[in-house]
């Protein structure tokens, strides 16, 4: 099981343009937090250390393979006084597989400050992992990454709003102690927001077994946190048709803290089920 520092350590071979590691995997797709990951490690070694990421948007092109490392195309956008923009985009045997922009805001701007309140849920000491809860293709990843920590929250737990057409609560984290250089939780985070995200949209649906792939992949982030503590991960599907389903994660800290959040679409086609260890990318 390969460690987070490694998946994310990218290798400079020329100006602008990084490779990523291909890890053991039995996965037929590469997991797409691992090429997001990747891909925003290398946006990050082009930018200077008082710029820290407070977004990124990405898309998933076509399936990579896991067996294979992947190069990492890096546009230098825009270099402005408080934000500077990057695109990335993702290559295999020559095509892309994944394409993000990524925007990186000076950290010493001040401004108001207001957050949502984090949702009531059972702390996490107080669960068990709950791999049964997860539809197939997500226990097959966390099967593949015992390296993640994951708690569902059952749903006789759950606080839950009539006005949400489905919701779903995870506490999750990576369950060694990470380097304290904040680009390491930021990458790992990306990482672990597209794990169980797009599960959310099949919440009303337990009996459906549709074929499923990450689309795109928004993200914002808020407030500093670190991925190896407990961060509650809060997620909704206000919407799914035409085989496609639309999700949204809030990620709160133990201390009720938003310190990021997610938005993803996500294939959600009935009729043409895949086995589980297609997981991740599919032809589209």
């Amino acid at each position: 099981m390969a460690a987070i520092e490694d998946i994310l350590q990218v290798e400079q071979i020329e100006t602008d343009i990084y490779r990523g590691g291909a890890f053991p995997s039995h996965l037929r797709r590469t997991f797409g937090g691992q090429v997001a990951g990747q891909s925003l490690m290398s946006a990050t070694r082009t930018v200077s250390e008082e710029f820290d990421v407070h977004s990124l948007h990405g898309y998933f092109l076509r399936p990579g393979d896991p067996d294979r490392p992947a190069v990492f195309l890096v546009d230098r956008i825009r270099d402005g006084r408080s934000f500077v923009t990057r695109r990335v985009t993702g290559v295999q045997n020559g095509e892309a597989i994944f394409t993000m922009s990524a925007s990186f805001h000076v950290r010493t701007d001040e401004g108001y400050e207001h957050q949502d309140r984090m949702p009531p849920a059972p702390q996490p000491d107080e669960l068990n992992d709950r791999l049964d809860e997860l539809g197939a293709e997500e226990r097959a990843v966390f099967k593949e990454w015992a390296n993640f920590d994951l708690r569902i929250v059952p749903r006789e737990k759950m606080v839950t709003s009539s006005y949400f057409a489905a919701q779903q609560r995870v506490w999750f984290r990576y369950r060694h102690r990470l380097p304290d250089d904040t680009v390491f939780h930021v990458g790992t985070l990306a990482y672990m927001s597209d794990m169980t995200l797009l599960g959310s949209s099949r919440v009303p649906h337990p009996e459906s077994n549709p074929q499923v792939a990450s689309l795109d992949h928004a993200m914002w982030f808020m407030r500093p946190f670190r991925a190896d503590d407990w961060l509650l991960y809060d997620q909704t599907s206000p919407s799914a048709g035409s085989g496609r389903a639309l999700t949204q994660g809030r990620i709160f800290d133990i201390r009720g803290r938003l310190v990021a959040a997610v938005t993803q679409e996500g294939l959600a086609r009935t009729g043409r089920a895949i086995p589980a260890d297609q997981h991740a990318r599919t032809d589209r």
